[in-house]
């Protein structure tokens, strides 16, 4: 009665998780910002209009004008777009990044990213990162000071460009004067990638010393879609002294003073990420900078910033003073990213990356697919040949733990034997069990022992296939396109034949079988558990993991079962040379 009700257990555990999964799908809401007003803001006022001085202690809070209007919010949009894009504004013309810089307040808020588009048809968009300051999911950043003693530029300064269009090797010089004359520069250049470098220039024209904070921000209006999946980190995120901090937007939400992590950092850098891009602010790495993390919620919509404040600029009258800050603004590319780290000396910015727990095995697992794709001209060929180097580290502890399942295979008439004679004496069938083990020196246990030092592998390609962007829209052959997405073919529709979409839950995909198919077959080649029920458990396991991995990565899946082959076929190998009989039947006891 027992084992009935673990197998039932297993079998309603299964039907409520696709249930709940369908469920899910079907009654949640897509993600929209706050509807309840909220009025006031954790953040100190910035400078008015008029250029007044600003707290020296925290940068701007960021705003955008209310849309207090009835009109279609497509039309709204567009209407704020356009509105956006006729203000003056310098061209940004590069190899990857293309989009403009507004001339009103400085801000970077127009950046499309030449090298992605948002599927992988060839006609989609490309992928658009940062969004104009004034329509509805604005997401901008921009440099400026701080002060008390000196007027410093306003939010919605106009500056003066020496150049109409920025690109590498075309840096250009933004420039705004105060009444006092104190001018205020950001000479911005640009990389071939991703990498924008500020450097905030200010020279005193006054006859008197001035006082100034330079600061950066990061401004996002409204809450993004968000996979929320435990493994992969949305939101704002920072290195401050060597270590990373994350901030879920859902944390500033609920945070009661909607700041956290007031953090006084020399070098590291503060950003808001998405799975696959980042949009981060990197102080000067040798200066000692304050950073933030804060949510002002204006007109029921969430405006989540990150900000750090640097060392004051002291400028006496008549002198110079020159801080280089940077802007990184682009796709995580693990390679690109790293470079970074390196040749300009920014503290982990490797950790961009959600690497995981396993980052010391999710690095180099990565790395290493990279160069076989490199090599093979393929990313599903580079996991099929690190599967075979990942069998090869392992084939000795596999070899061992083959050989002891086959002699437990072989030990099976025997272990029948015991079974029927002390079968209702289970204390006596254990101790006779026991030692018919240690006569024929055979352990139970050591076909466990290939799977475990393999768990933390699994999981570490699994995080590769699913957070790098290495991998998004990475094809293989066939139908498979992309190997971060699951497999698209489902037996369900007859594998596209019929003209029907099916239910997320239902799409299981040709490779997931292919995957099922081959636990199943190596589940045969194992020597059953003695107990019927426990070997009927053991063999629906392959049609629950299907089931379960039928939405996984496509090139995950394809490891798995490519892994599965290659044990089986050294399973094969190994029985046939111990000369146990192949099959997953119940071996009869002689008689």
């Amino acid at each position: 009665m027992e084992q009935k009700n673990l197998l039932m257990a297993i079998v309603l555990s299964v039907a409520i998780m696709l249930g709940w999964q369908f469920y899910i799908e079907q009654t949640t809401p897509p993600p929209s910002d706050k509807t309840a007003e909220q009025t006031g803001s954790p953040v100190a006022p910035g400078n008015s209009a008029g250029g007044s001085t600003g707290s020296a202690l925290t940068p701007p809070a960021p705003g955008t004008p209310d849309q207090a209007t009835k009109l279609p919010s497509q039309l709204i949009e567009q209407v704020n777009r356009q509105a956006a894009q006729a203000l003056p504004r310098v061209k940004i013309i590069s190899p990857r990044v293309t989009g403009s810089l507004s001339l009103v307040g400085a801000r970077f808020d127009d950046l499309t990213l030449e090298d992605y588009r948002e599927s992988i048809e060839p006609d989609s968009e490309k992928v658009t990162l940062l969004k104009p300051f004034g329509t509805d999911n604005a997401y901008y950043a921009y440099y400026g000071w701080v002060s008390t003693d000196t007027q410093v530029p306003p939010q919605d300064a106009r500056w003066t460009a020496d150049r109409e269009e920025l690109g590498p090797g075309s840096p250009v010089t933004l420039s705004w004067t105060n009444k006092d004359g104190v001018v205020f520069q950001q000479i911005i250049a640009l990389d071939e990638h991703y990498m924008f470098t500020v450097q905030q220039r200010v020279t005193n024209g006054s006859n008197k010393a001035a006082n100034v904070f330079p600061f950066g921000q990061v401004v996002r209006r409204g809450t993004p879609d968000v996979l929320d999946f435990y493994i992969l980190h949305e939101g704002l995120l920072g290195v401050f002294n060597g270590v990373l901090r994350e901030v879920d937007y859902d944390d500033l939400q609920d945070s009661d003073t909607k700041v956290i992590a007031n953090e006084k950092s020399t070098g590291g850098w503060i950003g808001i990420t998405d799975k696959y891009w980042l949009a981060a602010l990197i102080p000067d790495q040798n200066t000692a900078a304050d950073s933030r993390f804060s949510d002002a919620v204006r007109s029921g919509v969430d405006h989540y910033q990150v900000d750090f404040r640097g060392a004051k600029m002291a400028v006496e009258a008549g002198a110079q003073n020159t801080v280089t800050n940077r802007l990184f603004a682009g796709a995580k590319e693990a390679k690109r990213i790293v470079e970074y780290r390196d040749n300009l000396n920014i503290s982990r910015f490797d950790l961009a990356i959600d690497w995981g727990w396993f980052e010391w095995l999710t690095k180099p697992i990565f790395f290493v697919l990279v160069y076989f794709t490199d090599f093979l001209g393929n990313m599903g060929l580079a996991i099929l040949l690190l599967t075979v180097i990942i069998k090869l580290i392992f084939f000795p502890l596999a070899n061992k733990s083959y050989r002891a399942m086959a002699k437990m295979k072989a030990l099976q008439p025997e272990m029948l034997k015991i079974r029927e004679r002390f079968g209702e004496d289970r204390m006596r069938m254990n101790q006779e069990m026991m030692a018919l083990y240690k006569k024929e020196k055979a352990n139970p246990a050591s076909g466990c022992l290939p799977i475990l030092p393999q768990i933390p592998v699994f999981f570490a390609l699994y995080k590769v296939v699913f957070v790098t962007i290495e991998l998004r829209h990475a094809p293989f052959y066939g139908w498979i396109q992309d190997l971060s997405a699951a497999d698209p073919l489902t037996f369900v529709n007859l594998f596209g034949l019929i003209p029907w979409t099916p239910p997320e839950f239902a799409v299981i995909g040709i490779w997931p079988i292919i995957m099922g198919a081959t636990m199943y077959f190596q589940q045969k080649l194992n020597p059953p558990p003695p107990d019927p029920m426990q070997a009927k458990i053991f063999m629906i396991l392959p049609f629950v993991f299907t089931i379960m991995l039928a939405r996984f990565p496509s090139g995950l899946v394809i490891y798995w079962a490519w892994n599965n082959l290659l044990s089986i076929l050294q399973q094969y190998v190994i029985m046939r040379q111990a000369g146990v009989p192949i099959g997953g039947g119940r071996v009869q006891p002689k008689s």
